[in-house]
């Protein structure tokens, strides 16, 4: 059983409608700030559970769970006019596959399609209508008036009746980067702990938990605490006394706290907090339940070698379950795999499942190279390595008024020898991006490598930069043609002998000094105040960013 799709509105993020149709398996969510990503792992975990933030949302609701954009434009709306308008209400449609739904089949949703699934919903409750009509009357409203809000659920068959408890998919919410408290027991463990158990064993629980009130009370330090209570002062006329918390029939699972190596699982480090957490959640075996689980960027507080072992678990623990997973880790897109990525920006979706398997096998062996970047940038100038980078960037700065490529909404990205993968990427998402590359005195065999990209295969959005003459000398097994013979060739000996601090007497001397200290002799381009000259191949692919 899983979620087919999310249809969501006016929640948070999200201003009117948006959906999202959701793979069986993984879903990795990426995309910049405030584009949605955990707007949507909350928005499930909400209609699935009722609870926001820990808490249940009918209890703490707040305007702030609407989109603010929507409540200014409702609350402009009624100072223009004493008259009561429709208030703005949250949907969170579920669409949902599986066995023994029948229930839940209808045409009771947005699409009107006969498909499973229910609502969840945050609306005005008509019984407060005569009372609304009266506040907005007297005028001055400046906050949305929740008090007459109502949270329900209605099955797509338009039943009513329908909880949490009675919905057949169940959640499990992991967000490393924070811990939600409640007595000291973390709620989301306390909830996977008791999705995780059979019914039977809850009732053995609360049975085992109430025993600790009969135990506490019969304690003689706690008789003699109570009479001294009792005898000290005249507290009530009615009998006061120290005892456990029983008063909630789910007592046991707000004060019972879990443990791990006898320490109190809320003082154990966050990262591990999340290896475990997503361990149970992995391990729910219930046989009528398909647990969906929302991971909430995983990359925090792991290690490299925890981050490993947190894949790992996904990859091979997962089974048939369904996993949500927001990130701005390329290591952890790359190696759960590219064809199930989700890339949102501005409310529109794009996917990488069409790339060849060989990229997708690419990135998830080599998850190294940084592949968000390009996905989430919205221009980027490839260069092959570090050295490259740097002079890229100096070219750049003093082109652009000292501001560096990012600065003016370009990334310069090392991408080693992986240049095709990045650009097959590139075209698929559409960003704008210029390759720097060297021609190695082979000007065919570039033009063979980046034939769909070159004369009649141009891309609108992809360029390719390089030097179109070749160059040789008289030292043997010497390539004339990289990056750094080419900047010899734009400038001249006694310049970058001055710019490096060297004093070689001969042009060949300086290129066999430039290429056995790359990084270095990059580095001393970069911070130069020395005026220099740039490979024209270069300086092309920087105005193409001028334009």
């Amino acid at each position: 059983m899983n979620i087919t799709k999310v249809h969501i509105e006016n929640f948070k993020t999200f201003k009117g409608s948006f959906k999202l149709t959701l793979n069986k398996g993984v879903n990795i969510l990426v995309g910049d700030n405030e584009a949605g990503k955990s707007t949507i792992i909350e928005a499930i975990h909400l209609a699935l559970t009722g609870l926001h933030n820990g808490k249940y949302l009918k209890n703490e609701l707040s305007q702030y769970v609407f989109n603010n954009e929507f409540v200014a434009e409702y609350i402009q709306g009624l100072g223009k006019s004493n008259i009561a308008q429709p208030l703005p209400k949250i949907l969170i449609e579920v669409f949902i596959e599986g066995e023994d739904i029948a229930e839940f089949e209808g045409d009771g949703n947005s699409e009107k399609g006969k498909v499973s699934g229910f609502s969840f919903k945050v609306e005005f409750d008509e019984n407060y209508q005569k009372e609304y009509e009266d506040l907005v009357k007297l005028g001055g409203i400046k906050t949305l008036p929740i008090e007459y809000y109502n949270v329900s659920w209605s099955s797509f068959s338009r039943d009513e009746n329908i909880t949490p408890r009675t919905i057949p998919i169940k959640s499990a919410l992991i967000d490393s980067a924070s811990n939600k408290l409640q007595n000291g027991s973390d709620i989301y463990i306390s909830r996977i702990v008791k999705e995780f158990l059979e019914s039977n064993e809850i009732v053995e629980i609360s049975q085992a938990h109430r025993r600790m009130k009969e135990t506490f009370m019969g304690e003689e330090a706690i008789k003699k605490i109570n009479e001294k209570i009792k005898t000290a002062s005249k507290i009530s006329e009615k009998k006061v006394e120290l005892s456990v918390e029983l008063s909630s029939k789910n007592a046991w699972e707000s004060s019972l706290i879990t443990y791990l190596e006898d320490v109190p699982f809320h003082y154990i480090g966050k990262g591990e907090q999340c290896l475990v957490k997503t361990k149970l959640a992995l391990g729910h075996k219930k046989a009528k339940e398909a647990n969906v689980i929302l991971l909430e960027e995983p990359e925090n507080h792991l290690s490299y070698s925890k981050l490993n072992q947190l894949i790992s678990d996904i990859k091979s623990d997962s089974g048939e379950k369904q996993i949500l997973i927001s990130t701005h880790s390329s290591f952890v897109a790359n190696k759960l795999g590219l064809e199930h990525l989700v890339l949102l920006n501005d409310k529109k979706i794009v996917r990488l499942n069409e790339l060849s398997s060989d990229t997708y096998k690419f990135f998830e062996k080599l998850s190294g190279y940084d592949t968000l970047r390009l996905i989430l940038c919205k221009k980027a100038i490839l260069v092959e390595g570090d050295s490259d980078e740097l002079v890229v960037q100096k070219a750049f700065m003093l082109n652009n008024d000292g501001k560096l490529p990012i600065e003016k909404g370009v990334d310069v990205i090392s991408v080693g020898t992986s240049f095709l993968r990045f650009l097959e990427i590139a075209e698929k998402i559409g960003t704008k991006v210029v390759v720097v590359t060297d021609n190695d005195g082979n000007i065919a065999a570039v033009k063979n490598k980046y034939k769909n990209y070159l004369d009649d295969n141009a891309k609108q959005n992809i360029k390719i930069c390089f030097d179109s003459e070749v160059d040789s000398g008289d030292m043997q097994d010497f390539n004339y043609n990289t990056l750094e013979p080419k900047f010899l060739k734009a400038n001249s000996r006694e310049l970058l002998n001055k710019v490096f601090g060297k004093t070689y007497q001969t042009d060949d001397e300086i290129r066999k000094y430039m290429k056995a200290n790359k990084t270095e002799c990059a580095l001393k381009i970069f911070e130069t105040q020395e005026k220099l000259n740039f490979p024209q191949y270069i300086l092309d692919a920087i105005k193409l960013y001028e334009q």
